[in-house]
């Protein structure tokens, strides 16, 4: 029996038709499809902006991409074929033969992670992301920005980019490191001014600039008002011990008892965290990869949809391999 660390992915990885591999070849993934449509329908539909969307399944499957694209879209979407993924997954090559390590996932991804590891119940979780991207979504409204990636820099100079491009400061000033994906594969956020200097700056370093097609500023002081709104939601949420190590993306170390000796607290401040706060997935996979005996994993495993982590991972130690679980085909 194998022990695997299971990687998830977050915003980003959506694509029309995830999911419908798993949800044709797989009773259980269709089943977690079809409490995902029940409760996205009840959420949906009380919400102006969500009410006259279709079934979350027909989203994910058929699209269009500009819906599936939204942020208060594509999270519970992402999160759904997720777990699908994992319950077609076990269910083909029988419960123990998943035997989980320890979990990890990209922002977004983390939600999954944490249910996975038996921390937060798959509705709890479903209720949380959707909030969490409708939340994000407005936050991104009210105050235009964007994000820029930046291939080649290491954080000092994603660092350098940021103060430079910050100009007088204000709300057009606001620029920070957001993710730290991979070695050479910086993502800095901010409002769209300071962005659009971003650009010029990295370029005037050597650096390679690319202004992402994403709602805002994720992972920046900007997303401060969803992180209000999903903290009063954690508040209101049960979050049990992990089964096994999980990551925490602020961190990049393992989430642990805070200072009061409560672990569901310090999941639930760390998740509120997460929105202004950069994302440290490189040093995340680097801690799984450094620390065999805690994490125990003998392989890596990423769930549906798409591969962007297996990707990264190769950025990150090459040695690293990485089975997607995206095919069912691929089990066979």
């Amino acid at each position: 029996m194998n022990s695997t660390i299971i990687l998830c992915p977050g915003q980003g990885a959506q694509a029309v038709g995830m999911g419908k591999l798993w949800f044709d070849a797989s009773p259980e993934a269709r089943a977690v499809f079809a409490e995902a449509d029940r409760l996205m329908a009840e959420l949906w539909a009380a919400d102006d902006a969500t009410a006259g969307l279709p079934a979350l399944s027909e989203v994910c499957f058929g699209g269009p991409a500009d819906v599936l694209n939204r942020t208060d879209v594509s999270q519970p979407a992402i999160y759904t074929a997720s777990v699908a993924c994992l319950a077609g997954v076990r269910a083909r090559l029988g419960a123990d033969a998943v035997s989980l390590a320890a979990t990890a996932g990209l922002s977004l991804g983390e939600y999954t992670a944490l249910h996975v590891a038996g921390a937060i119940g798959f509705e709890d979780g479903l209720r949380l992301v959707a909030l969490r991207g409708r939340a994000m979504q407005d936050a991104a409204t009210a105050t235009p920005s964007g994000m820029v990636a930046l291939i080649g820099a290491d954080e000092s100079q994603a660092a350098e980019v940021c103060e430079n491009a910050r100009g007088s400061g204000g709300e057009d000033g606001v620029l920070v490191c957001a993710n730290f994906n991979a070695p050479g594969q910086v993502v800095v956020s901010g409002s769209i001014a300071a962005c659009e200097r971003a650009v010029g700056v990295a370029e005037e370093m050597g650096l390679r600039a690319k202004a992402l097609p994403v709602a805002g500023a994720f992972h920046s002081p900007i997303m401060a008002p969803a992180a209000e709104r999903l903290g009063d939601a954690l508040a209101a949420t049960t979050i049990q011990e992990p089964g096994c190590v999980v990551m925490s993306n602020v961190t990049g170390e393992p989430h642990t008892p805070g200072e009061r000796g409560s672990m569901a607290d310090s999941i639930r401040q760390r998740l509120v965290e997460q929105l202004t706060n950069p994302v440290r997935w490189a040093a995340c996979c680097q801690w799984l990869i450094g620390h065999p005996q805690t994490a125990g994993g003998s392989e890596f495993g990423e769930l549906s949809p798409g591969k962007t982590l297996g990707g990264l991972m190769r950025r990150i130690d090459r040695r690293t391999k990485v089975k997607s679980y995206d095919d069912p085909t691929s089990l066979e």
